[in-house]
């Protein structure tokens, strides 16, 4: 499968939760991330015009609670990335399904329609859950144990691929699908869509390693994540495979250190919305496995800051260096976050990824 996200040989930055009104930023502030449709848009042809690879939406029900209800208001991975590839040239938007909510036949005919809009310029990102409180407003049990939820995952995925494969009329039956005289066309340009898979748990890891173009992991930071990224590494070749690794950061690039320091500090300490940090991070602790006990018990402040993902803080030049430090611990790319996704991303393009090109992790501009 050659894809402009699967063949790409630099290092990837891609943008991440921008769907979601506050984007990653658990945060009072008035001038927080709305998420509305033209915000949206307006960022996606900004990161279309400097040479974003990837936006990465989020698939939330219901939000975090707090003085924010942080997530109250998300637009819907699929028709989402339907409208950002019909409005760029070139960016990748990946549609964020939980295997749980959503059907596979359903799913795969969708990502199949968006491909022939846009052919290999849409992705899958496929969630296994973890979420209880959405699985409770959906009327839908949360298997406690995380290989029932991947085992379902695995029959679910398995679905939609041979879907995309697959000619002709004939039966899936299965533990969870019983499918019967079932057919599906057009199918991806590519044979399939780029499939991308957030896999922190053991069966998580598992279940990337053998389906999955991208594993889409949390790490506490580039060295600690090198390890990481050798086990995904082997795991994958014991399958015959080689899936690249991904991992969500946020970032506040000013032109001082102290300047992004004070940003960072007015909007994840003074403002930050902690009823709704201590809401989702328990969340995370019961259900979830992207976060280990250790991180949870340390990661407050990144929480508020940028859901717990890797903080990316300080001038151009600091920025630019982090960021290939990811490069060197062997990541295939990142995803950021913004307070202002448009606003710091024209600083960002401006600023960082001229550097980025001199250390020849980004291609020149076209």
């Amino acid at each position: 499968m050659s894809t402009p996200i699967t063949s790409a040989s630099h290092f990837r930055l891609g943008l991440f939760s921008s769907n979601c009104s506050g984007g990653l930023a658990v945060t009072k502030i008035p001038e927080r991330w709305s998420a509305s449709w033209e915000d949206n848009l307006a960022m996606a042809k900004l990161a279309d015009e400097v040479g974003i690879d990837f936006v990465l939406p989020i698939a939330r029900l219901i939000g975090y609670g707090g003085e924010t209800n942080f997530h109250e208001s998300v637009l819907e991975p699929i028709p989402w990335a339907t409208a950002i590839v019909a409005a760029t040239k070139r960016l990748t938007a990946f549609a964020t399904v939980h295997t749980a909510f959503n059907h596979p036949v359903v799913v795969a005919k969708q990502l199949a329609t968006i491909d022939a809009m846009a052919p290999g310029r849409v992705g899958l990102n496929v969630v296994a859950g973890w979420n209880q409180p959405e699985y409770e407003a959906m009327g839908v049990d949360l298997p406690t144990a995380h290989d029932a939820r991947y085992a379902y995952a695995q029959e679910w995925f398995d679905a939609v691929a041979t879907l995309w494969s697959r000619e002709g009329r004939y039966d899936l039956p299965g533990e969870y699908f019983d499918l019967r005289g079932v057919e599906s066309s057009p199918k991806p340009a590519a044979g399939r869509v780029p499939i991308l898979n957030a896999g922190s748990s053991p069966q998580g890891k598992a279940f990337a390693a053998r389906n999955a173009d991208f594993v889409f992991t949390i790490v506490a930071g580039p060295e600690q994540g090198a390890s990481v990224v050798a086990e995904v590494t082997a795991a994958g070749r014991a399958l015959g495979r080689s899936p690249g690794v991904l991992t969500p950061t946020h970032v506040v690039c000013r032109s001082t250190h102290a300047e992004a320091e004070e940003y960072l500090r007015y909007y994840a300490e003074e403002n930050a919305d902690w009823a709704a940090v201590d809401n989702l991070m328990r969340l995370q602790g019961m259900h979830a496995q992207s976060f280990s006990p250790e991180m949870l018990a340390t990661f407050r402040g990144r929480f508020a800051a940028g859901h717990g993902t890797c903080p990316i803080i300080g001038t151009p030049d600091e920025v630019a260096d982090e960021i290939e430090k990811f490069a060197t611990a062997g990541f295939g790319g990142i995803t950021m976050s913004f307070v202002d996704y448009t606003g710091e991303l024209e600083h960002f393009a401006a600023e960082v990824m001229p550097r980025l090109e001199k250390k020849g992790l980004r291609p020149a501009p076209a």
